[in-house]
């Protein structure tokens, strides 16, 4: 939708608002009743709220279901390597400090093959908001034990039930150097994964936001009842945490008073095992941020970067 709008000159110039249809493309091969298809609407939501120009917003992801998000967003994207969302996301980053970028990964790219970036990622807290779509199973490749899948899980890779215990997500970023913000929300709480995705749009660092999801497919039982019963939703409560609508939080039958500027009390919360807490477990705004020392910081102009590249490629030339 175009209105008109004056500048110094008083010269008519258009004013673009960004509807839903904006950051939407193709439709979603997810399959019916997957999570995924809800952390979507949420994100296009988020982004027609916040009124990121597509242009400007970049989604990267590495490989599984969940890295299918890039597809259905018309926003530029990065569907990359299995594992590799974080350091493609931290080199647009540093190059691009302008864009608005959300990385998306799942419980095996994240915790698995990509958990070395992981580490790296959290400990730069370049600014960007990373979706962890977590169902404990590797989806994509038809049902092995993921890092998160839970002690006896039966999968074909451990038909009689998995016989390690699983990482536990939230734990395991809270423990990581210099992490800045750790929340968490589910699938099938639409407001409240909507207004968690909107607290990590507007942190300064790197906002890591664990999605329990559903699997309707090949871990039907994971969180099926939970879903179904409010009961297994504990929400954190807490002025400086997440922005949720009175009358929606008073939806929740379980609460908790939790400040999430306390480190330690948000490792207490994520262990917690008879219910799922939903909300911020933990937020410092005043972290370092490694963008803050990129490559636009160095004094070097894209043209400057073109002409020393050009220098260097003409000492092979013939």
């Amino acid at each position: 939708m175009f209105g008109l709008k004056a500048d110094a000159c008083s010269i008519p110039m258009p004013e673009v608002y960004y509807g839903l249809d904006d950051y939407a493309k193709s439709t979603a091969r997810w399959c019916p009743g997957c999570g995924g298809h809800s952390i979507l609407a949420a994100v296009h939501k988020v982004c027609k709220d916040k009124q990121y120009p597509p242009e400007k917003t970049v989604c990267v992801s590495g490989i599984g279901c969940s890295s299918r998000f890039p597809h259905y967003m018309g926003t530029y994207g990065f569907h990359g390597l299995h594992g590799r969302a974080f350091p493609v996301a931290c080199g647009v980053k540093f190059r691009r400090p302008d864009l608005h970028l959300f990385v998306i990964t799942g419980d095996g790219d994240c915790c698995s093959i990509g958990a070395g970036h992981w580490v790296h990622a959290i400990r730069y807290n370049m600014k960007m908001v990373v979706l962890l779509f977590d169902n404990g199973i590797y989806g994509l490749t038809k049902k092995q034990t993921s890092p998160t899948s839970a002690l006896g899980t039966h999968s074909n890779t451990h038909p009689h039930g998995s016989v390690v215990p699983p990482i536990n997500p939230l734990q395991t970023t809270l423990g990581f150097s210099n992490v800045s913000f750790v929340a968490q929300t589910t699938d099938w709480h639409p407001a409240h994964l909507q207004a968690t995705i909107r607290k990590a749009a507007d942190h300064p660092g790197l906002a890591f936001v664990r999605i329990v999801q559903r699997c309707p497919m090949f871990m039907k039982d994971l969180y099926g009842d939970m879903s179904a019963d409010p009961n297994s939703l504990i929400l954190l409560n807490h002025e400086k945490g997440i922005d949720l609508d009175p009358a929606i939080a008073k939806s929740f039958k379980r609460n908790l008073d939790h400040d999430p500027s306390d480190l330690g009390a948000a490792r207490e919360v994520a262990e917690i095992h008879d219910g799922i807490p939903v909300g911020l477990l933990y937020q410092n705004t005043e972290n370092m941020r490694y963008d803050d020392y990129g490559a636009h910081n160095l004094g070097m102009s894209i043209d400057d970067k073109s002409k020393a590249l050009d220098a260097l490629l003409d000492r092979y030339a013939i």
